[in-house]
C-alpha cells in the first residue's frame, strides 16, 4: 500500500482466503509538490472495504514513517488489534493520544521470541538493528509458504541502548526455509558495512569535549540511541543537559519511563534556567536538524526562538542526514546558524551520524541467512530496488525471482515457483492531510496552491446593474503574489480597459454571467501573459446590485 517509491509512508497487506494482516502503518512528509500539506497517507480503500477481515497490524518499529499513520489510518480500518513491542507501543500511544484516540485501539505488547497466531497466518518476530531500540523483522507463516519482512535493519555488533541483531534466529528461519523476503533497500548504492552506534559515541563526546562553550545538538526526537549518546557524552565531559522542543521532551520523557534511556540525577536543567548555567557547562539536546517548520533549532537560526539565542562561541552539532526532499531547507538553516557566529559540526565533516538502514554488506549477509527463493526488494525508490534485485542476483537469486512492484500492484504467490504479478489494483494513491482534513485535498487543490505559489493571483471585481446587465463604475483588481500595484499602474489600467470591454459587450442574463466569467479569466490570462510571461490565477467575481 505504501513504500514502494518512496522513503515513508510504509504499509504492506499480506491476504489469504478470508484473513489480512497489515505489516506498519507509516506516513510520509510532503516534499516540495505538495505546498500546505502536513503528512501523506496511503491509500487504503481496499482494506476499508474488507476491514472485518483483518486479524491485526503489525508493527516493526516506533519512526513515524512507520506508526505516523496510526492516528488517520486505524480508525478507517475498524480498530483492528495492533502488535507492537514495549517502546513502539510507548510511541504509538503517544501518537493517539493526540488524536484521543488512546483508549480506542487495543495495543498487545509481543516479546522477541513470541508466536502470534492472526486466522491462518502465523507471525514470528526477529531482532534486528536499527537506530532505535526493539526494531523487528517478521517471519509470516502462511499456507504456502514462509514470507518474511524485514522491517528497517542493519547489523550492529556494538548497538548504544538496544542488544545485537539474533543472527541464530534468522539463520534458523532461512534453515527452515522462506519462500520470499521483504527487504529494505534504502541504503542500497552504499558499499561496505554501517558504522556502528559506538563508533559515533566515541566522535560525538570528543567534540562536546573540544566545544569552548555551548553545545546545541539536534537530531531526530525518535533516535533513542542518539540521545542516550548525548546524554553519556554530557556527563563524561562534565555538562548539565537541557533538553528542548515538545517531540523531544515527550519522547525522552516516554523513553526513561520505559526504562530505554538512562538519565543520571541531576544532569537534566530546565531551559527557563539556562542563564544560571555556564556556557562550557551545557548540552542542549533539541529537535530541527531537518529544518522542519517550528522545530527547535529552526527557530534558534532565525533568533525567534524565546529562551535560546544563538552567539559566537556556540557549537551546533547537527546528528542526522537531511531527508531526501528536506536537503536546500537544511543548508540555509546552517547558513544562518554560522552567520550568527555558532560552529556548526555535520556529518560531511566529522563521523557524528550513522544511518539505521543496512548498507551493501549487510543486504548480502541477510539474503545469506535467509535463503529466500524470491526477493520482493521494499523502502525505497525504484532505482533502488532494482539495485537491491541486481545484489540478489549475485547472491543467487535469479531475475525471474526478483519481483518490483509498485504501490498498489498484488504480488500472487500460490507456492515456491508460481509467483506472478496480477492485474488487479487496489489503490497506490496518496492521501493529503491538511489540518483537520484528511483526504480533502486532491490533485486540482494541490494544481491550484503550485499556480499560485508559482505565478500569483489576480482578483477581477466587475460590478453590474442586475437590470440591465451593464458595468457599474470602473472594475477593480487585487493583485497578490503577481506584481504590486502601486508599481504596475500601466498593466493595471489596460487589464481594467478589457474588463470594461468584455462586461460591455455582455447580456443581462443569468447565463450569461457565467459566460462573462469565462471570457474575463481567458482572456486576462492571456492578456497578463502577453504582456510579463507569467499567467497568475485570474479570479473573476460579478456583483450584482
Amino acid at each position: 500500500m505504501g513504500g514502494l517509491g518512496e522513503i515513508g509512508m510504509n504499509c504492506t497487506a499480506l491476504e489469504f482466503g478470508n484473513d489480512i494482516i497489515i505489516i506498519d502503518v507509516g506516513f510520509m512528509f510532503p516534499d516540495e509538490t505538495m505546498p500546505g500539506v502536513d503528512y501523506v497517507i496511503p491509500d487504503i480503500s481496499y482494506l476499508e472495504a474488507r476491514k472485518d477481515r483483518i486479524r491485526g497490524i503489525f508493527i516493526t518499529h516506533a519512526h513515524l514513517d512507520h506508526i505516523g499513520g496510526a492516528p488517520y489510518l486505524i480508525p478507517k480500518l475498524g480498530f483492528p488489534t495492533v502488535y507492537a513491542t514495549k517502546l513502539t507501543d510507548g510511541f504509538i500511544k503517544n501518537q493517539l493520544e493526540e488524536h484521543k484516540l488512546d483508549r480506542r485501539v487495543e495495543v498487545t505488547r509481543f516479546k522477541f521470541d513470541d508466536v502470534l497466531k492472526a486466522g491462518v497466518f502465523s507471525v514470528e518476530a526477529f531482532h534486528v538493528n536499527h537506530n532505535i531500540p526493539e526494531g523487528v523483522g517478521f517471519a509470516i507463516t502462511t499456507p504456502v509458504g514462509v514470507i518474511t519482512h524485514s522491517g528497517d535493519f542493519k547489523f550492529d555488533e556494538t548497538p548504544i541502548a538496544d542488544t545485537p541483531a539474533q543472527f541464530d534466529k534468522i539463520k534458523r528461519i532461512g534453515e527452515r526455509g522462506v519462500l520470499m523476503s521483504l527487504n529494505d533497500s534504502t541504503n542500497v548504492e552504499k558499499p561496505g558495512h554501517t558504522v556502528s552506534e559506538i563508533e559515533i559515541e566515541k566522535e560525538l563526546t570528543e567534540q562536546i569535549r573540544k566545544a569552548p562553550g555551548r553545545v546545541i545538538m539536534s537530531t531526530f526526537s525518535s533516535l533513542v540511541a542518539r540521545l542516550q549518546e548525548a546524554i553519556d557524552a554530557a556527563e563524561k565531559t562534565n555538562r548539565k543537559v537541557c533538553i528542548v522542543g515538545r517531540s523531544m521532551l515527550k519522547n525522552v520523557e516516554t523513553c526513561q519511563r520505559l526504562g530505554y534511556i538512562k538519565i543520571p540525577k541531576g544532569i537534566t536543567v530546565d531551559v527557563r534556567k539556562l542563564k544560571n548555567i555556564p556556557d562550557r557547562e551545557l548540552l542542549v539536546i533539541c529537535t530541527g536538524s531537518q529544518a522542519t517548520e517550528y522545530s527547535a533549532l529552526l527557530r534558534m537560526s532565525t533568533g525567534e526562538h524565546k529562551q535560546i539565542q544563538i552567539k559566537a562561541g556556540d557549537t551546533v552539532i547537527l546528528s542526522s542526514s537531511p531527508v531526501p526532499g528536506n536537503e536546500r531547507a537544511v543548508e540555509e538553516m546552517m547558513d544562518d546558524l554560522f552567520r550568527l557566529g555558532s560552529d556548526v559540526i555535520y556529518n560531511k565533516i566529522y563521523d557524528i551520524h550513522t544511518s539505521g538502514h543496512a548498507q551493501q554488506d549487510e543486504l548480502r549477509e541477510m539474503l545469506r541467512m535467509l535463503k529466500p527463493k524470491h526477493l520482493m526488494p521494499i523502502h525505497g525508490e525504484y532505482r533502488k530496488r532494482v539495485l537491491h534485485g541486481r545484489l540478489a542476483n549475485e547472491e543467487g537469486i535469479p531475475t525471474a525471482n526478483v519481483h518490483i512492484l509498485d504501490n498498489g500492484k498484488v504480488l500472487e504467490v500460490r507456492g515456491p515457483d508460481d509467483v506472478r504479478l496480477s492485474k488487479e489494483r487496489v489503490g497506490g494513491g496518496l492521501v493529503l492531510i491538511d489540518g483537520l482534513g484528511v483526504g480533502d485535498i486532491g490533485e486540482v487543490v494541490l494544481r491550484d496552491r503550485k499556480h499560485m505559489a508559482e505565478d500569483g493571483m489576480v482578483v477581477a471585481i466587475a460590478t453590474i446593474d442586475r437590470r440591465n446587465g451593464k458595468l457599474i463604475g470602473s472594475p477593480d483588481i487585487i493583485s497578490r503574489g503577481f506584481v504590486y500595484l502601486k508599481e504596475s499602474g500601466k498593466l493595471i489600467g489596460q487589464a481594467r480597459n478589457r474588463i470594461k470591454k468584455i462586461a460591455q459587450a455582455s447580456g443581462s442574463r443569468q447565463p450569461e454571467r457565467d459566460v462573462l466569467k469565462n471570457k474575463l479569466r481567458d482572456d486576462l490570462g492571456d492578456f497578463f501573459y502577453d504582456q510579463t510571461e507569467r499567467r497568475p490565477m485570474v479570479i473573476p467575481v460579478i456583483i450584482e446590485v
